[in-house]
């Protein structure tokens, strides 16, 4: 890596840090916007599902900024790491979830997230899908990255955990999929093991 970035590498790195912070400050505020909202049996979508008194906020204030602030962090690793190929695949991986976020936020999920079949839902539950699956993917190479990195060394373990525990909780959530059961929880584990590792990389960045 180089001693001094760009400032667009900065800001984008910056970007790594925010979008956490502010995923779980929405999903924590929408959520006493809802008393009727449970974290614990709902998906995070809900918070956001048509109709809601909380999609919009939810929509345009979560999904839709915080995917765009992944997509500027994953630009910003893929310059940092440019010299690696694993990195910047990683990196294009960590993109796909953002763009993956932002499509999740501009096609809100139907009312309890059920499968319609409207364009709307396919949409949401594909782009859900596919971020979840990139952001484990990408967190597990990083692990990969980082293990080859003398300054970065002792996030390897670290990230390799994460990706894995964010797809058992991931899976966890399919398996418990069922209304009234614990999908809302297994999905806010998956998400906030996977933001987490997110803040801590970034900082690390920020440090050096």
């Amino acid at each position: 890596m180089e001693a001094a970035r760009p400032l667009g590498s900065r800001a984008g790195i910056l970007c790594g840090v925010l979008a956490p912070l502010l995923w779980a400050a929405a999903i924590a505020y929408c959520g006493t916007l809802r008393p009727d909202h449970s974290h614990f049996a709902q998906y995070i979508s809900e918070l956001g599902e048509r109709g809601s008194s909380t999609e919009l906020l939810m929509r345009y204030a979560a999904f839709v900024p915080t995917g765009l602030m992944h997509l500027a962090f994953a630009g910003a690793l893929a310059e940092t790491f440019r010299s690696s190929r694993l990195g910047v695949l990683a990196a294009m991986l960590l993109g796909l979830n953002g763009l993956a976020r932002v499509d999740a936020g501009f096609f809100p999920c139907e009312v309890g997230c059920e499968e319609t079949g409207s364009l709307d839902q396919r949409m949401h539950s594909l782009s859900a899908g596919v971020g979840f699956l990139a952001l484990v993917v990408s967190t597990v190479l990083w692990g990969v990255v980082f293990k080859r990195s003398r300054d970065l060394r002792g996030l390897a373990a670290y990230s390799v955990a994460s990706g894995a525990l964010g797809l058992v909780f991931l899976l966890l959530m399919l398996w418990s999929a069922e209304l009234g059961s614990a999908r809302g929880l297994f999905e806010r584990l998956s998400s906030g093991v996977l933001s987490l590792w997110i803040l801590v990389f970034a900082l690390r960045l920020v440090r050096r």
